[in-house]
């Protein structure tokens, strides 16, 4: 087509004459979005948030946050006559008697899922490949607070339908915020409106869940985006890619497009689990009353760690101010509930300007690192990977002894030493991994593909072919650098150090950039250290 069409050209030019926008558009329409699978990973995350806020909308209509008791009479025969919370009763109604409403609720509740988990395989992929390095800084430090925040609007969420076991869940928040030292009674009863379970909670955490935190997240949301447009964007390693171009397609019409199938993949994929894999049955738990627990309970996936920490911790407390009961910290519950979730968070916040002040790199990063080519990185973000299953696994510790026929102390106890032993195996195991993949591709630039065809030479041995790379995946492998360190952190025994690596801190920053900076295995000289050991 060599023409625009009449009507969107009138369109355009009655715009542009009243905005003046053609020249933005012009620009943003043809920004480039570079082309890599892992990239719509953070796609996943946004798309499920999206239709978070569209089902969440329909359930507003009918939910009633309300913790007044009634005399259930719908039409779900099996709790006729029993006597339940409003908020119980509407979900109920919304599960049974509205058109739709079963429908939408498991969109919202397998969406929940996708959303967070979307969230944080999506901060594996910026963390495992270097994006959050300059300038990209402060896009991070927003993305861990979504996820965060996602982890809080879940708990509020997974609470609201006030049955049996959703209150279990409760009831351990109420024993998590009790445990907390001078302000846990006083959180408890704010939060709960009096004695657990009170009548208050079911109605705070609904104007938590749908006003507070989705607004929080809707803003941040919206400036994560806005700082991701604004900035160049990252790309993989490979031909052509350098850090002052990106190498894609445009966002018109290409990426729309493109991004367009993906939100209709996902709200089908959520919609076809939402038809066929039934998830939060409540008629089936029942009403909550705090005299009652169901065996075998578990919370949702993201709070499975949480779950876990409480089962490995050994119940120990200390007494602050005496023996009496309002100076006893139960560490049983503070530590598990404050320090696994405390440290990843707040590593995760850290780990950027933390690297940085290793070495010494002040440059914009445009082009991402593979995770091989930078091992220290990788097996850091294993062992968090490790500490987190280990957690999560425990967590339903209960139902792995039942299924396997196992002790449940002994998985108790197992889980107390993989805890500690896990992550320590996974940095050492990752190291390594990541070090011989760096071989393997400095044996690949040096020697080119194997063919698997055998030759004999003149002499009489027998060697493998070997065909030459093709050179995009050539540019792709030499698309390496080495890990930045600080220039004067090994100084020559003659040399005295500069004085900000005198003191026990410059020390030890020094030491540090040089075990994780530097080049490991350098991609030319694989072949030299083959020719020396023959």
């Amino acid at each position: 087509m060599e023409t625009v069409p009449g009507g969107v050209a009138r369109t355009s030019s009655f715009l542009d004459e009243r905005l003046g926008a053609a020249r933005f558009l012009n620009r943003n329409l043809r920004k480039i979005f570079p082309d890599h699978w892992s990239f719509l990973l953070g796609e996943i995350a946004l798309y499920s948030f999206v239709i978070l806020l569209l089902t969440g909308t329909f359930l507003t209509f009918w939910f009633k946050p309300s913790m007044s008791h009634v005399v259930y009479d719908g039409v779900y025969a099996p709790l006729k006559g029993v006597q339940m919370s409003e908020a119980y009763a509407s979900t109920l109604k919304i599960s049974f008697e509205v058109r739709g409403g079963l429908l939408i609720r498991q969109i919202h509740h397998w969406s929940a899922l996708l959303f967070i988990g979307g969230m944080m395989v999506h901060a594996l992929r910026v963390f495992f490949t270097g994006a959050y390095r300059k300038p990209r800084e402060l896009t991070w430090v927003i993305g861990v607070t979504m996820l965060a925040l996602a982890l809080l609007e879940g708990l509020t969420g997974y609470s609201l339908p006030d049955d049996l076991l959703s209150g279990a869940g409760l009831r351990v928040t109420q024993g998590v915020l009790m445990s907390l030292p001078v302000v846990g009674t006083y959180a408890t009863f704010l939060l709960f409106g009096g004695e657990y379970p009170g009548e208050d909670v079911v109605s705070r955490f609904y104007a938590l869940h749908i006003l507070l935190i989705p607004g929080i997240l809707l803003a941040l949301v919206s400036v994560h985006l806005v700082l991701m447009w604004v900035q160049k964007h990252t790309q993989m390693p490979g031909k052509g890619r350098t850090r002052k171009n990106v190498v894609g397609a445009p966002l018109y019409p290409s990426f729309m497009a493109k991004t367009g199938a993906f939100f209709l993949f996902t709200l089908g994929s959520v919609a076809g689990l939402a038809s066929f894999a039934q998830i939060n049955p409540v008629w089936l738990y029942g009403p909550y009353t705090p005299a009652d627990i169901s065996a075998g309970s578990q919370p949702d996936f993201y709070l499975g760690f949480l779950e876990g920490a409480l089962r490995l911790m050994p119940a120990w407390e200390v007494n602050l101010f005496g023996t009496g009961q309002a100076g006893t910290v139960p560490l049983s519950v503070v530590v598990p509930a404050l320090v696994p979730l405390g440290l990843v968070l707040t590593g995760m916040v850290l780990y950027p300007f933390l690297e940085r002040w290793i070495t010494g790199d002040q440059r914009e990063h445009h082009v991402l690192d593979r995770p091989r080519n930078n091992p220290h990185r990788t097996a850091i973000g294993m062992t968090t990977v490790v500490f987190y299953g280990v957690l999560w696994l425990l967590g339903a510790n209960d139902e792995l002894s039942a299924t396997f026929h196992i002790s449940l102390n002994t998985t108790t106890y197992a889980g107390r030493v993989l805890v500690i032993a896990g992550p320590v195996l996974a940095y050492v195991i990752t190291y390594r991994i990541c070090l011989g993949l760096q071989r393997s591709d400095a044996e690949l630039v040096g020697h080119g593909l194997p063919t698997g065809v055998i030759k004999r030479l003149p002499g009489g041995a027998f060697t493998e072919v070997h065909a030459p790379l093709a050179e995009d995946m050539e540019a792709h492998l030499r698309g390496k650098e080495p890990v930045p360190m600080l220039a004067d952190a090994a100084p020559a025994a003659s040399e005295v150090p500069p004085a900000r690596l005198r003191g026990p801190l410059g020390r030890l920053r020094a030491r540090m950039s040089l075990a994780y900076g530097g080049e490991k295995v350098a991609l030319d000289e694989e072949e030299h250290e083959r020719t020396l050991t023959r």
